[in-house]
């Protein structure tokens, strides 16, 4: 549900503004109205955006590295002289790494000729002869240039030599072959510079190794003073100046249970203060505040967007629908129960679980025990058939809950039946409260026609289709459809618009159904898979007592771990974008909201 909010104008004396918005801040409730559109020209809010950036880029990098963070409070201002030093730091490895780069390059062009003295090289030219390299295919090298130039071969390598030649400096050769420039270190000394470049590169890991541990809270502390800095930045820039500057004028929302708290706080400041509901067209903060079982699935909400402050919430309404179709979708019982011991002992084992993390692990266990009892409908456990091994209590199960392909394929349509009307008779309501219950009446014309075609097919005791009381409540359902889709319009644009959404109706209805064969689907493919594994590692595994089994046990491992994974991401993904597209958009839903982020440090 969306916490009700209440809209507050402040008007305090320039002189008295900012130890007024200190006050706002350390009460922490008030969420400020932007005013300000695109990017502020205030040289000390990008400073400070800039330096949170830098901040934000160097916790990133430390949180790569695999050591555990100091727990704790840290110091801003050490803060600060860690970002600098992690700066300094990132740009010596990255000139230390680029050095490294060339050293390898050099020594790769080098290696053909062997390790010598380049001083060697020029000790000869001081004598007077010319020592030249050079490079050809090996087809092109011609005897005659070992006497005639004292070309010595120093290598062959993929069909090409490698030579050289020792003239008298008066003599040049001319030979029409490559040439390659005399290095300008030994491959021993290059050797020599790139084990000091990568010992360096060692040193600097260990620095920022021991930073990771030693000052990551405070980069934290210094990343939410800069943060604080920002918020209070960009409030000043949302202020309004009024009587010559002399006024500064402020606006923002608060939760409707915060009314008293803010009220107290306000009487002893010495502000003009006024208090108001929300009126059409104010952009309203949204505050998801849903209890329980619900409140899991908010994450998966704020995944989409958030709603509009005169919408419905949707999330306690898609929450039992995902959670069947994430199970139906997974559909291996193994797989469920596995989701929730491991997540059991894993919270029994773990210390200092985040407060955040914790209703991620709840909602994985009841994601994992709903996909325990889908996978009963079919019998799958760990690919293996539950209902075929002969015992009699699995028989009788078999026998009450049992679900073949055809019916689990009709449980999927019928399950996207189900949502879609739902979805219709919230889209009903959300009209009724966004714009009046007369805006709402085409939505019910539609959900009465689809309920009755169906209770006259599936239950034809109950109304006969094409009967009397049938063709009635298809007459009021015209009616509502074709007179009231467009309040306030004359009938013929009714009747036009009525068509117009028949036939968008008619096109749109049957395909969001048949999405929802993907819930089948997906679990059939995901059994089919787990079962050749099963196959794979009983045909594969050796007939030896010993390495047999164990063979059988790592691609059974294996096979599974791979496709657990696969399907479980599967079954993430699918369900939201039934929920998302189908259902939201059959609901009527919008979306679009502001999340509430209340000013405070």
């Amino acid at each position: 549900m969306i916490t009700r909010m209440k809209k507050y104008t402040f008007l305090v004396y320039y002189k008295d503004y900012d130890r007024f918005l200190e006050e706002v801040r350390n009460l922490g409730v008030v969420h400020i109205q932007e005013k300000m559109q695109g990017t502020p020209e205030n040289a000390g809010l990008q400073e400070n955006l800039r330096l949170s950036n830098r901040l934000a880029a160097a916790q990133k990098v430390l949180r790569r590295i695999d050591v555990k963070p100091k727990e704790g409070k840290g110091d801003a201002a050490r803060g600060f002289e860690v970002l600098d030093e992690v700066e300094n730091l990132l740009n010596e490895k990255a000139s230390l790494t680029q050095q490294l780069q060339g050293y390898a390059k050099e020594m790769a062009a080098q290696e053909v000729w062997g390790d010598f003295n380049p001083a060697d090289i020029r000790r000869l030219r001081d004598a007077g002869y010319r020592v030249t390299f050079y490079v050809c295919p090996a087809s092109a090298f011609d005897p005659a240039w070992e006497t005639e130039y004292n070309a010595v071969k120093i290598n062959t390598l993929n069909s090409k030599v490698y030579f050289i030649t020792i003239t008298p400096l008066g003599l040049p050769p001319a030979l029409d072959v490559e040439t390659v420039k005399l290095p300008a270190y030994s491959l021993g000394e290059l050797s020599a510079m790139s084990d000091k470049a990568k010992a360096g590169v060692e040193a600097i890991d260990e620095r920022l190794a021991a930073v990771a541990g030693n000052d990551m809270p405070a980069l934290q502390a210094a990343r939410e003073q800069v943060r604080s800095e920002i918020e209070w930045s960009q409030v000043k820039l949302n202020t309004e100046s009024a009587v010559d500057d002399k006024l500064m004028l402020l606006q923002g929302w608060a939760p409707a249970s915060k009314t008293e708290e803010i009220a107290g706080f306000l009487r002893k400041e010495d502000v003009y203060f006024e208090v108001a509901d929300p009126q059409p067209g104010d952009d309203v903060p949204i505050e998801l505040n849903n209890k329980g079982f619900f409140k899991l699935f908010e994450p998966i909400m704020r995944l989409y967007m958030l709603p509009k402050y005169n919408e419905l919430d949707l999330t306690p309404f898609f929450a039992p629908f995902f959670m069947v179709f994430f199970g139906l979708s997974l559909g291996d019982s193994g797989y469920g129960l596995f989701m929730v011991l491991g997540v059991t002992i894993y919270r029994m084992v773990a210390k200092n679980i985040s407060p955040s993390m914790k209703p991620i692990l709840t909602l994985v266990q009841i994601l994992g025990t709903t996909t325990f009892f889908c996978g009963l409908l079919t019998g799958t456990f760990f690919g293996f058939d539950l209902y075929g091994n002969g015992i009699p209590f699995f028989e009788k199960m078999r026998d009450l809950i049992y679900l073949d392909n055809q019916w689990m394929f009709n449980l999927a349509l019928i399950l996207g039946a189900i949502q879609i009307i739902f979805g219709m008779i919230l889209k009903a309501v959300n009209r009724h409260i966004q714009f009046g219950f007369v805006y709402s009446l085409s939505t019910i014309g539609w959900i009465i026609l689809l309920v009755s075609v169906a209770v006259a097919y599936f239950l034809p005791s109950v109304l006969r289709m094409g009967g009397t009381a049938h063709l009635v409540i298809l007459g009021v359902a015209a009616i509502l459809i074709f007179l009231f889709n467009s309040p306030g319009k004359n009938i013929f644009m009714n009747i036009g618009l009525g068509f117009w959404d028949s036939y968008n109706m008619a096109t749109g209805l049957l395909g969001d159904i048949l999405s929802y064969v993907r819930l089948f689907a997906l679990g059939l493919s995901g059994g089919i898979l787990a079962g050749v594994f099963n196959s794979l590692a009983v045909g594969m595994s050796p007939d030896n007592k010993i390495i047999g089994p164990v063979i059988m046990v790592i691609i059974f491992l294996i096979g599974h771990s791979i496709n657990m994974f696969m399907n479980t991401l599967g079954a993430m993904v699918h369900p939201m974008r039934l929920t998302f597209v189908e259902f939201f958009k059959n609901s009527g839903y919008e979306g679009g909201g502001k999340e509430y982020k209340p000013f405070k440090k």
